[in-house]
């Protein structure tokens, strides 16, 4: 297959690149605008209690929602305000209310903290939730001009804070990220590439190709999210970017390795690139269909996030690896040789003396190799332990912008529940009125919960069957003692409900209790569906039904040790580290990991199965040859995934450092100590049962046989005995009877 799709690429490479351009165009052209959320009710399925409540407020307090921007304002010299102070107050509501702003339902009256340090205005804006509107958008800029301009001269300071405000700070933050992640990504290719192959035309072809494999694939994921109505994160857009540049990257050196090699071995330009595809493809696409089987294990999530996340992902992976396949081999063709100008180092085959030496000692001592590379990743799992989850997605929101400041302010006169208040409604299970002494009594039983600070008194729907409890918390709506109230005496309180009435518990609180209880289901489902799915596959690679398990093991270390460091580094500053990273980070750290694990063990396989090496000899060989593409592929894949922490916000700060982190344990310790040391100890047993049809192929091989010339892919090429295996030095002891050289 893969060498009919060489041929077909490397005869027709124009009508290959026209096809690309006009489905760039197509796509691109008739794709809806990608829209991005970060409501974490949007989230979360219906039967959860959270969007229960917020689907009957909706219906019977339409107007009576927590204000989406909320103006707060102070004295400069952070004493109580005035009495002219709180005229000016009264002035800003008026001028908000006057003003009749787009959007803007309602201006509540100017309240201030029993204090008096803090004046408070609401103001209503209907469903600002999430992904704004230009207009919301535009009224929150509106109020802020407008409240400048009143205390402008006086000795207040006031700023906009809430959902609405925060939603806006968010996107502003967002696109600044994107454009930093973007340029930090392209310009480390580009170093990295240029290092590799010492060619400017060869390191800029992949940030071409991928820039458009990049509007192809926002394209087909805008038209799948509106085709079904996926809700997708606002990191996601920015994730996509450091996806599809670094896979894209990783997969353009699998195939200009193995092309440089068939050059090497005396190929004519077209030649060489059917025979990389044909030899390299079926690398790239196991490893591309890991990774997109993974992505898709999400839509096994209860968390519409991940749900939306997965097959976002896996359409950019896939449209990635069908790029690395078609266009890039088509680009090349026509370009041959000169794709390495003005480098001639192409042509001469590298000493390999530092992968060398590696892979003789890791041959010589593999149990100190396996217990070290092993012992670290352990005693790193250990601190995985005390991960503790932040169910807050307002990754772009940092200290420096408005609304965090001024929701700092805001506590300085209100308790930590008032920005985000919990609500507890009652409704009738029939069409008969909640009688009112039912609601005072019920009322008193919420404020004797320990937690809460305040309960205001029963508001009732116009007819009465639907009674709303404003609830103040004590600590802080996204804080373990705020969720562990709503989720213990608040609910019990809550139960105890007059009879005839059923209780739903709402606010963000409640929505991060439910976030917790739907990541237990996750975590229980999505990781081990994920794990037998990468098994599956790489038992039908290798033909093996010992080396996956092992190899599987390996991964799960370099997840555990990857989040140990992450909680080391984060959590103690941070006070939690953000609820999706396990989840993101076992499917990028497994999936991606795992790529690195089949070249290496692919390999592995082919010298001891294949070669008839014995087990040591071949792990030598092995990292000699695969890991300077490993560590190449890795290096560049870990520091896109790094340029991440340059966003500024807190999940994509943290998700950077564990991915690029997990990459980087990936290549440079399991692919390329921790599976070969392993495979070593347990010699030929490794790869059964499919060992002993390969022995006998070998054995049968007469003295006129084609030698094999290998590379760091892990795959092999026949060639004619001395056409590409002169220059490549073994390791001691490599040789004998029995032994072909490499």
């Amino acid at each position: 297959m893969f060498a009919t799709l060489g041929q077909a690429v490397v005869r027709h490479p124009w009508r290959v690149i026209a096809l690309w351009i006009v489905a760039a165009v197509v796509i691109v052209g008739l794709a809806p605008k990608l829209t991005t959320t970060s409501n974490e009710v949007s989230f979360l399925p219906s039967h959860y209690q959270s969007v229960q409540a917020a689907n009957l407020q909706k219906s019977a307090f339409p107007e009576a929602a927590t204000p989406a921007a909320l103006v707060v304002v102070a004295r400069k010299n952070g004493r109580p305000l005035s009495a002219g102070d709180v005229s000016v107050l009264d002035h800003a509501q008026h001028v908000l209310a006057s003003r009749h702003i787009d959007t803007v339902s309602t201006v509540d009256p100017a309240t201030v903290s029993k204090n008096g340090l803090i004046g408070v205005i609401g103001v209503q804006m209907p469903n600002a939730q999430g992904n704004l509107t230009t207009a919301q958008t535009d009224a929150v800029l509106t109020i802020r001009s407008e409240i400048a301009s009143v205390v402008r001269g006086t000795d207040l300071r006031a700023g906009v804070t809430g959902t609405a405000a925060v939603s806006v700070d968010q996107a502003k933050s967002g696109k600044t990220a994107l454009k930093v992640v973007a340029l930090a990504t392209i310009v480390l290719i580009l170093v990295l590439l240029l290092l590799i192959f010492r060619s400017p035309v060869i390191a800029l072809l992949p940030v071409l190709v991928i820039g458009l494999v990049s509007e192809i694939a926002d394209g087909l994921i805008s038209s799948l999210s509106k085709g079904f109505g996926l809700q997708v994160d606002s990191t996601i857009t920015t994730m996509l970017i450091v996806v599809l540049f670094g896979v894209g990257t990783d997969y353009v050196l699998f195939l200009m390795f193995r092309y440089r090699e068939r050059l090497r071995a005396g190929a004519a330009p077209k030649d060489a690139m059917v025979q990389a595809i044909t030899r390299v493809g079926p690398a790239i696409a196991t490893a591309a269909g890991a990774v997109i089987i993974a992505f898709l294990a999400l839509t096994l999530s209860s968390i519409t996030l991940f749900r939306s996340l997965g097959p976002a992902l896996a359409v950019a992976v896939a449209t990635t690896l069908l790029a690395g396949l078609t266009l890039i081999p088509a680009i090349v063709s026509l370009i041959g040789t000169r794709v390495f100008w003005p480098s001639h180092a192409w042509k001469r085959e590298p000493e390999g003396a530092r992968f060398g030496a590696i892979g003789n000692a890791l041959a010589r001592h593999p149990g100190r190799f396996a217990a070290v590379s092993a012992g670290v990743l352990v005693a790193l799992s250990v601190a995985a332990f005390g991960f503790h989850p932040s169910f807050t997605l307002n990754s772009g929101k940092t200290s420096s912008t408005q609304s965090a400041v001024y929701s700092n302010v805001l506590l300085r006169g209100y308790a930590a529940g008032d920005a985000n208040p919990t609500d507890v409604y009652l409704e009738s299970d029939g069409r008969t009125p909640i009688p009112t002494a039912a609601l005072t009594a019920y009322q008193r039983r919420l404020a004797d919960v320990a937690g809460v600070a305040t309960v205001a008194p029963a508001k009732v729907a116009e007819h009465g069957t639907v009674a709303d409890f404003r609830v103040v918390l004590t600590h802080p709506a996204q804080s373990d003692a705020a969720m562990a109230t709503v989720r213990g005496p608040l609910q019990r309180a809550a139960d105890t409900a007059p009879p005839g009435t059923t209780p739903l518990i709402g606010g963000i609180t409640s929505v991060y209790v439910d976030l917790q209880t739907a990541m237990g289901h996750d975590y229980a489902l999505v990781f081990p569906v994920a794990a037998v799915l990468i098994l599956l596959i790489l038992a039908l690679l290798l033909r093996s039904v010992v080396a996956p398990w092992y190899l599987m093991g390996a991964v799960g270390l370099g997840f555990g040790g990857t989040l140990g460091a992450t909680v080391l580094i984060f959590q103690h500053s941070s006070g939690g580290l953000t609820f999706i990273l396990p989840i993101v980070m076992y499917l990028f750290v497994v999936a991606l990991g795992t790529d690195y694990n089949i070249l290496m063990v692919s390999r592995l396989r082919e010298e001891a199965a294949g070669e008839g090496r014995d087990p040591r000899t071949a792990a030598a060989v092995a990292v000699r040859h695969a890991g300077p593409t490993i560590a190449s592929a890795g290096l560049i894949l870990a520091g896109t995934f790094a340029s991440l922490m340059l966003a500024g916000g807190t999940t994509l700060v943290q998700m950077g450092f564990a991915i690029s982190f997990g990459i980087a344990v990936a290549a440079f310790v399991m692919a390329m100590f921790l599976t070969p040391s392993l495979t070593a100890l347990i010699g030929r047993r490794a790869w059964w049962p499919g060992q002993r049809e390969e022995e006998v192929a070998v054995a049968s091989t007469g003295a006129g046989a084609p030698q094999v010339q290998t590379n760091g892919s892990g795959t092999r090429d026949a060639a004619l005995v001395g056409a590409g295996s002169a220059g490549r030095a073994e390791p001691a002891g490599s040789t004998g009877p029995g032994k072909r050289r490499v």
